[in-house]
């Protein structure tokens, strides 16, 4: 029994070269290695803010593998349940810099890695069910059919736990769909994969284009409607610049964008807004205020190089909410009651 832990996710983590120069990857010659992979983006951003994060994964006996486990002791992140898997490798990537704030291009080379061999036999009731929350992404659920069959359990069996004692515990689920269609048979696959695992999250964090895509739905208020219908809480859709719409059965509305001098990296972007929305959620703030401690975190993610260097401390985040305060309330928040759900 675990029955001390916060916070539960699973995925896969893989080393990852930084290119230390712009331009196309074929060219650069030099790279700084860091650790990669969106679950394990939260996992460290919760970690970081105080919170007893577990993480449950698999790699390889080798460099890359002893690499992520010692950034999982660096950052206080429980490893009881990752495995090291002898048969197959750590993943690892490539990642371009980029002086214009656009995307990167990455190369992901983690076909047959260990994480990709999570299954069903990775998952211990007695190490999930007694933590607070859970919190998936689409990402390790596209790695492999049997993640995908992990994914649904863990997913099941929290959801199972938390209609049977009506939630009394304050146990939740967040989903962030991160869609990778490259990992997926189809994109049908992908949709009615990651729509299935929405359904059993109280808090689901698409982005608008994955809303989209997900549901055919182009509006931010369309898409949270989408997910409320099928039972979740709570809706925020991310919308970039503009910051994000949140949604439930009473309240709805638009939390602003922190502004952001300088886009430096954008990945990693979105795992911080979830590490900010997650972490004030647990904290008993309202959801306006979740959406926009997502909306600063986001904002930090994107002002460094590397997908996590830029999640704050519980310190920094605190001087920055304080510096930030006002007596009025979360400013920023545009509010619009929702029509009534059908």
């Amino acid at each position: 029994m675990n029955p001390t832990l916060d916070v539960i996710t699973y995925g896969e983590a893989m080393a990852m070269f930084v290119a230390a120069e712009t331009g196309p990857l074929a060219g650069v010659g030099q790279f700084t290695k860091r650790v990669a992979g969106a679950d394990l983006n939260v996992a460290i951003g919760l970690a970081r803010l105080g919170f007893k994060v577990g993480w449950m994964s698999r790699v390889g006996n080798d460099s890359f593998g002893q690499f992520v486990r010692e950034t999982l002791n660096r950052e206080g992140i429980d490893q009881q349940r990752v495995v090291t898997d002898e048969r197959y490798p750590t993943g690892f990537q490539l990642k371009s810099k980029n002086d214009d704030g656009s995307d990167p291009a990455v190369e992901y080379f983690r076909k047959g890695s260990a994480a990709s061999h999570l299954s069903p036999d990775d998952y211990a009731s007695s190490y999930v069910l007694p933590a607070r929350h859970l919190h998936l992404t689409g990402v390790a659920p596209a790695i492999s059919a049997s993640s995908r069959e992990l994914a649904f359990l863990l997913a099941r069996e929290l959801a199972f736990l938390l209609a049977r004692e009506m939630r009394a515990a304050g146990k939740t689920i967040s989903f962030d769909p991160n869609l990778r269609p490259t990992l997926w048979p189809s994109r049908a696959a992908m949709v009615e994969g990651l729509n299935a695992l929405a359904e059993l999250a109280d808090w689901v964090l698409p982005g608008i284009g994955e809303g989209e895509i997900l549901t055919g739905y182009t509006k931010p208020e369309d898409i949270a409607r989408f997910y409320l219908e099928r039972g979740a809480r709570g809706v925020i859709v991310k919308l970039g610049a503009r910051g994000a719409y949140f949604r439930t059965a009473d309240d709805a509305g638009v939390v602003a964008a922190q502004p952001v001098a300088k886009v430096v990296d954008t990945v990693g972007a979105g795992d911080g807004f979830a590490v900010g929305v997650v972490s004030a959620l647990l904290e008993g703030r309202t959801l306006p205020e979740a959406v926009a401690r997502g909306n600063r975190i986001g904002a930090l993610a994107i002002q460094v190089i590397g997908d996590s260097e830029g999640l704050p401390t519980r310190a920094e985040l605190d001087a920055l909410e304080h510096a930030d305060a006002c007596a009025s309330g979360v400013a920023g928040v545009h509010r619009k009651m929702p029509e009534k759900l059908a």
